[in-house]
C-alpha cells in the first residue's frame, strides 16, 4: 500500500516514514504543499498524511484541492495546531481523522490502519486465498491458521498479487507500489522476494507463477 507523507520537518517525516515502511507501507514523502498537491494529481495513494502547516500551501488546501477533484482517499491530518476551528476546518473539508503533535508512532500506525481498514476493505479485514489469510490492517499473514514471518517487503509483493490473484501483476507494478519516489528500485530486488514467497509458500499449494515478458501471477497448484 502506498502513502503520501507531507511533512516539512525532516527529522519526523524521517521517523514516521521508517514507522509504516517496517509495517509493509510504501512511503512517498513531499516537504510541500505544492509538491503535495502534485503528487495527489498525478500518483494513486491509498492514504495521505498532511501537516497543515506546509510551506507554499498549506495542508487545508491540498486537501480541499484534492477533494474538487474527486479525490476519495482517506485523509489523515498532522499538525501542531490544536485549536478547535482547525479540526473543524480539516474535517468539513474532508479529512478522515486528525492527529496533534505531539504524538506516539503506535499511535499513527493504528490511525492508519483504522482508516485502512475502513476505506478499502471489508469488514472483516483480510483478504484470504487458498491456504493464506492476510490481516491489512494488522500487516500479518496465516498459512493454514499458522502465523509467517515475513519481512516488509515481502509482505508489500503479496499483498499485491493478493489483490489481483488469477491476474498478472508486472515488474513494473509491484515496484511502483512498494516503492517511495526517494527509494532506489532494482528488478532483481523484486525477483528475490518472489523466489522467498515461493519457497514460503509452494510447499502449501501456493504458486507464483512467471509469465514470461508479462509479470507474476499467484495462483493455487491443483
Amino acid at each position: 500500500m502506498r502513502i503520501l507523507l507531507a511533512e516539512d520537518d525532516e527529522v519526523l517525516s524521517d521517523g514516521i516514514s521508517k514507522a509504516l515502511a517496517q509495517c509493509g507501507f510504501a512511503i512517498d514523502k513531499v516537504k510541500s504543499g505544492a509538491d503535495a498537491d502534485m503528487a495527489l494529481e498525478a500518483t494513486s495513494f491509498d492514504l495521505a498524511i498532511l501537516d497543515l502547516g506546509l510551506p507554499v500551501m498549506d495542508g487545508l488546501e491540498v486537501l480541499k484541492r484534492a477533494r474538487s477533484r474527486g479525490k476519495r482517499l482517506p485523509v489523515l491530518i498532522l499538525t501542531a495546531r490544536d485549536g478547535l476551528e482547525d479540526r473543524v476546518s480539516g474535517l468539513n473539508l474532508g479529512a478522515d481523522d486528525y492527529i496533534t503533535k505531539p504524538f506516539d508512532l503506535p499511535e499513527l500506525e493504528a490511525r492508519v490502519r483504522a482508516l485502512i481498514r475502513r476505506s478499502n476493505y471489508s469488514a472483516d479485514n483480510e483478504i484470504m486465498f487458498g491456504p493464506i489469510r492476510f490481516d491489512v490492517a494488522l500487516r500479518s499473514v496465516t498459512l493454514n491458521e499458522q502465523p509467517v514471518e515475513i519481512s516488509a517487503r515481502e509482505l508489500a509483493v503479496l499483498e499485491i498479487l493478493l489483490q489481483k490473484p488469477g491476474r498478472v501483476v508486472s515488474k513494473e507494478q509491484l515496484m511502483e507500489r512498494m516503492y517511495g519516489w526517494d527509494n532506489e528500485v532494482s528488478p532483481n530486488a523484486i525477483e528475490v522476494y518472489i523466489h522467498r514467497l515461493r519457497k514460503r509458500f509452494e510447499p502449501s499449494g501456493l504458486g507464483i507463477r512467471t509469465v514470461r515478458g508479462l509479470g507474476y501471477l499467484l495462483e493455487i497448484h491443483s
